[in-house]
Order: structure tokens, then sequence, then C-alpha cells
């Protein structure tokens, strides 16, 4: 076998830099998952009825393993973060669709973005410890490029919207907050098993 015949049979092509989203992009990411809801996965057999398109909890947030970032303290994820207006930071928060519920990063001039092709997976530092972020990029869509990491996928057991918000700010809770593996034990996770999974997602990477 040649060195060309190993090579993958397809790649996708190297987005060009991100523009930084300057304002809080909860609306158009709403707006550009509604569309895909309405248009392509409504009959499909796996989504959960229960659940509407939602975004959750999105702030600005710099790393602070980066000698050239700050930490930009985030609002109260209880409260609503639709003017949210603080330091540059890139954008990071939680979505929630019938068919998915992830964590979201997308650029907002901060540390944390890389344009990345395609289905290219990367590792971001948060409090809590490194996340896989797996980047998508599509020209046409209302933000072209944004990186996710599932949460859930497809979210069947979640019962109701309440239930996936709740556990969509957990994640996001979590996530800002350091927690050493010693700490994660059967006393120290909490009894939620939607916040356990995630809680035991963050430990095995």
């Amino acid at each position: 076998m040649s060195p060309r015949s190993r090579n993958a049979a397809f790649q996708a092509p190297q987005p060009p830099p991100a523009a930084p989203i300057n304002e809080n992009p909860a609306v158009r990411l709403e707006s550009m998952f509604l569309h895909i809801w309405t248009t392509s996965m409504r009959d499909l057999p796996f989504v959960n009825a229960a659940l509407s398109v939602e975004a959750v909890g999105f702030r600005r947030w710099n790393s602070q393993e980066s000698s050239r970032a700050s930490m930009v303290d985030p609002p109260p994820l209880a409260a609503s973060t639709s003017d949210v207006d603080c330091a540059l930071g890139d954008w990071v928060g939680a979505v929630i669709t019938p068919w998915f519920i992830n964590l979201f990063v997308l650029p907002g001039g901060g540390n944390l973005w890389s344009d990345r092709r395609s289905g290219e997976r990367c590792q971001i530092n948060f409090p809590i410890g490194p996340l896989e972020f797996i980047a998508d990029y599509s020209p046409s869509a209302v933000i072209p490029s944004y990186q996710y990491c599932p949460l859930f996928a497809p979210p069947s057991q979640i019962a109701s919207q309440a239930a996936a918000r709740a556990a969509a700010i957990a994640a996001l809770d979590a996530m800002f907050r350091t927690l050493d593996e010693k700490s994660v034990s059967t006393t120290a996770v909490p009894a939620d098993p939607l916040r356990r999974a995630f809680f035991r997602r963050v430990v095995r990477r």
C-alpha cells in the first residue's frame, strides 16, 4: 500500500478566519436551529417533541491558561444574559433542541477560539478541566462557524423543556467551577442523573 492510498478519502477544507461576534449570539443561534428543526428534523424518529429550540447561558469568557488571557467573571446563569456586555472573550453557552443538548463555543475575539475544519476535534480548557469540542462550518448558515461539545444526543431521557434548561445550566455552572478528581465520588456527584452524566463525562477525559 502506497503512502498516498493511506490518506483520508475526504478532508473538509480549512475555513476562512471566523469574524468575532460582537453581540450575544443566542437569538441568532435560536433562529438558525429553529429553521433546521422546521425544515429537516421535525419528522425524524429520534427527536424529543417535548423540547424546543433554546439558547441558554451565553456569556463571553477567556481562558486563564493563556498568558494573554484574563478571566471574565460570568453573570449568574439563572439570570438573563441577553444584555451581557463584558470584556472581550469568546462566547460560551448551551443550545437545546429536540435532537441534542450541546455546549457551544463561538468566536468573540478571545483566546478559546481556533479556526478548524468541520469535524475536527480540539481540547478547550475550562476551570473544570479540558473538554473536547467538535468544529462545524457551513458558509451559508446564520452563524457559519461554531464548536460544540455534545451533552445529550439525542436527549430522549429529558422529560420537559424545564428539565433540559436545568441540565444545560447545571453543565455550564459545573464547567466554570474548579473540580479536582478526588472530589468526584459517589457522595460528591449531584444526585440529579443529568448532572451525574456530565460530571462523569468530564472525569473520563
